[in-house]
């Protein structure tokens, strides 16, 4: 009996990986091999960064926030133990924007936990 191989399933198993990969340099576009490779290897990337991300993020928020104190003459850890004591419930995302964004309305949060 012959063997069975399901190459219907296998091609478009290729076929799935090789369009994920377009647009990759070299043979990593075109050769099965290399191409499962790094197709595989990009999704541990994007698996890992979008963790990264999440910390790359806070840190940005954290230092816009630092800028924004400073100008006001306090330091970021003092800022944030100030919110923290006036009971004002503000994430950093938000600190951050208002920060960079909207300078007279975070001068009316500074003021507020002076």
């Amino acid at each position: 009996m012959p063997r069975s191989v399901n190459a219907v399933a296998s091609r478009a198993r290729r076929k799935k990986v090789l369009k994920a990969t377009k647009g990759y340099f070299g043979r990593g576009k075109n050769v099965w091999t290399v191409a499962k490779n790094k197709y595989e290897k990009g999704l541990q990337y994007a698996y890992r960064d979008r963790k990264a991300k999440k910390r790359e993020f806070r840190a940005l928020w954290i230092q816009r926030i630092n800028a924004g104190a400073r100008q006001f003459g306090i330091s970021y850890s003092q800022f944030m133990g100030m919110l923290k004591k006036a009971d004002i419930e503000l994430n950093r995302k938000v600190l951050a924007d208002l920060a960079m964004n909207h300078p007279e309305a975070f001068k009316a949060v500074v003021e507020k936990v002076k």
